[in-house]
């Protein structure tokens, strides 16, 4: 929980998708649009690699090294992936996001396991991002029949190199049938824009808790177009957790991340709720409210094709009754997410 509290706690994104499907490009892009934030990454090399944005960006490939299948979830354990996680999220290392770039041959599945399994406080699941070859789409799904599964694994896809077909309606329609939930982005030269995966370090640095504005925070100036969409949401009523429970549970395809805080009135009157959300994975984070901070629920939801106007909606419908009275069950729904009580979304 300190680590949750004092900002340490970093995203783990797992890279994948078949050869050629364009992920280190997608990276490299990445490191580029960082918007200050410093990326660390994982590559085939099966090494830890500090990556300074500007500095090294376009080197990645350089240093990626194919040993063996070039299977990064065959030729590492949870153990010694940990050991590298541990290198990159130490303090003195400054990382904002930790990129997984895994082979083309990797399976994501065993890669989201072994994520989940790290016992490193001071890092969180950041989502499983399949890159797709719009181009190769039919032919690579042909040959690799697997790439169904990997799809319905997914926390985002990119559909890549939708410049080099002529029918990319078709190619995202179905990508978008074989996924469970998943945001699906087109992109050309793996051009995403970063905010869509991690948060981008503002521009100025501050001090104290993380600010409802950078939270929302989304500098479009100079980003490709991603075609995503974001809401945010304020309240000044607490929220009903059973209400917004059932919200989450069933929420919409292409909606690809929650973020923010919950005040769950008299349900927790000492703390709020650092809610974290990526695809299918759901935490919730304990924390005591700050001295003399109002009290506010303020979320922010990125998707792709979203209705923001519906989410709203059921958004406001979350928020509970205006009596002081609690259900001594009421919490139990939030309960489940909380660190070490969640379900394994590769499960």
């Amino acid at each position: 929980m300190s680590e949750r509290s004092s900002g340490r706690q970093i995203p783990v994104v797992v890279l994948a998708g078949f050869l050629g499907s364009g992920k280190t490009t997608l990276l490299n892009h990445l490191l580029h649009r960082s918007g200050g934030s410093r990326i660390g990454a994982v590559v085939n090399d099966f090494g830890a690699v500090e990556i300074d944005a500007m500095a090294v960006a376009g080197a990645l490939g350089d240093s990626t090294v194919s040993l063996g299948n070039g299977c990064l979830c065959c030729a590492v354990d949870g153990s010694e992936l940990d050991e590298y996680l541990e290198r990159l999220a130490r303090p003195s290392a400054g990382i904002d996001v930790i990129v997984i770039e895994a082979s083309g041959l990797a399976e994501p599945q065993e890669l989201v396991r072994m994520v989940l399994a790290s016992e490193h406080p001071g890092i969180v699941y950041g989502g499983l991002v399949e890159v797709v070859d719009a181009a190769e789409f039919d032919d690579t799904r042909a040959r690799h029949p697997e790439i169904d599964r990997h799809l319905a694994l997914a926390d985002l896809v990119v559909v890549n190199k939708v410049d080099r077909v002529t029918d990319a309606a078709r190619v995202l329609a179905l990508v978008r049938s074989l996924v469970d939930r998943a945001a699906v982005v087109p992109a050309t030269h793996g051009r995403v824009d970063p905010e869509f995966l991690f948060d981008c370090r503002p521009s100025e640095e501050r001090v104290g808790q993380l600010s409802f504005d950078d939270l929302h925070h989304t500098d479009h100036a100079g980003h490709p177009h991603t075609a995503y969409d974001s809401v945010s949401f304020v309240s000044g009523r607490p929220l009903d957790p059973r209400r917004l429970i059932r919200f989450l549970d069933s929420r919409p395809e292409g909606l690809y991340r929650i973020k923010g805080y919950v005040d769950f009135g008299p349900y927790d009157t000492h703390n709020r709720y650092a809610v974290h959300a990526v695809g299918r994975f759901l935490r919730f984070y304990p924390e005591p409210w700050p001295a003399g901070e109002e009290r506010l629920t303020q979320l922010v939801l990125i998707g792709s094709d979203i209705d923001a106007t519906a989410l709203h909606e059921e958004l406001e419908a979350c928020r509970g009754d205006d009596a002081p009275h609690t259900d001594e069950h009421g919490m139990w729904g939030v309960l489940r997410y909380v660190q070490g009580a969640a379900e394994d979304p590769a499960a």
